[in-house]
């Protein structure tokens, strides 16, 4: 057994607290390889933001499950070597879809774990979530839990259309499960193809897809029935365009790639919604840049020159999120 609390790292529940009162979201971030961890590291000790390291079961297996532990307390050193020196960094597991899998990662380190029943029938859902729960809250690890399916493809997690989080099955869920944040589905979708065009309109300017709005008023509706609860948004990537543009323009094929639009997301940030997550940013500023350098480059074959500027682009990203659309810079 090994205590996050060894390896430096907190869970969410302070962190949380201090957001929904704030006015402003966590950012999560999901890491596979050590250069995503540096980006979002140096992102969040120059913007002085806490943050969420999130594993998703896919990249625990990818980068291995003792390698991550020795990476995640690397991370909380490296925020102190760079002069932050109460780093405020999370290990969180994204979509642990069974309670052995929230177990080992507890028992290996992470200060936070979520248990994704939501493609189980609602008794069987609480059920789960509430096992977890239960041993989670023995070592202070805290638990998010979902109601409510999103669509879309990551890694493991898929479904072929969304459910929204019912209102009237809130309170219910987190009093019966004990969970300490609830992901709901408002609209937000998995990966980078987040609608399809017959779900969106077009720009007669410039010809882009313009996704439909998130269900602000179902969100309004779960913030009146629990006030002050901690909500999660998954799928929360932009898909930034110029990322596209660059993937597309160096050999890529992302047609019709579009994500949740930054206003909606700073808005949501504002309310009860306090951790975002983002994922296939990440992944799209990092190959965006990787191909524009070996396209330019072509006789490099050193990884460490084409993944420097890759690290640098991430970066990037991380602290324009953090600044300009979750507003939890200045928060250390």
């Amino acid at each position: 057994m090994v205590s996050y609390k060894e390896l430096g790292l907190v869970n969410t529940r302070e962190m949380f607290a201090k957001a929904v009162k704030g006015g402003y979201a966590i950012p999560a971030f999901n890491f596979n390889t050590m250069e995503q961890m540096q980006a979002i590291v140096q992102a969040a000790v120059e913007t002085k933001s806490p943050v969420i390291m999130q594993v998703s079961k896919g990249a625990r297996n990818y980068a291995n499950a003792t390698i991550l532990r020795y990476m995640a307390q690397g991370a909380v050193e490296y925020a102190k070597e760079l002069g932050c020196p109460n780093p405020q960094i999370v290990l969180h597991l994204d979509h642990g879809d069974t309670f052995e899998l929230c177990k080992d990662c507890i028992d290996m380190g992470f200060s936070s774990v979520m248990i994704d029943g939501s493609s189980l029938p609602y008794e069987e859902n609480i059920a789960l979530a509430k096992k977890v729960v239960d041993y989670a809250h023995k070592y202070d690890v805290t638990v998010e839990a979902e109601l409510g399916v999103l669509a879309g493809v990551e890694d493991e997690v898929s479904s072929a259309v969304s459910h929204y989080t019912k209102p009237e099955e809130v309170i219910d869920f987190s009093q019966r499960t004990g969970c300490d944040s609830l992901a709901i589905s408002i609209g937000t979708s998995h990966g980078a193809y987040k609608f399809t065009p017959a779900q969106c309109t077009r720009d007669p300017k410039t010809g882009k897809l313009v996704p439909p709005p998130l269900a602000f008023d179902i969100l309004h509706e779960i913030e009146k029935k629990l006030p002050g609860f901690p909500i999660v948004l998954h799928g929360s990537s932009s898909v930034p365009q110029e990322e596209v543009d660059t993937i597309n323009k160096y050999g890529g094929k992302l047609p019709d790639a579009v994500g949740i639009p930054e206003e909606q997301l700073r808005e949501a940030s504002k309310s009860a919604v306090c951790k975002i997550n983002i994922d296939s940013d990440s992944r799209l500023a990092m190959t965006a840049a990787i191909r524009k350098y070996l396209a330019e480059n072509p006789s490099h074959f050193d990884p460490r020159q084409y993944l420097k500027p890759a690290r640098e682009n991430m970066k990037k990203m991380y602290i324009h999120k953090i600044v300009n659309v979750l507003g939890s810079n200045d928060k250390l």
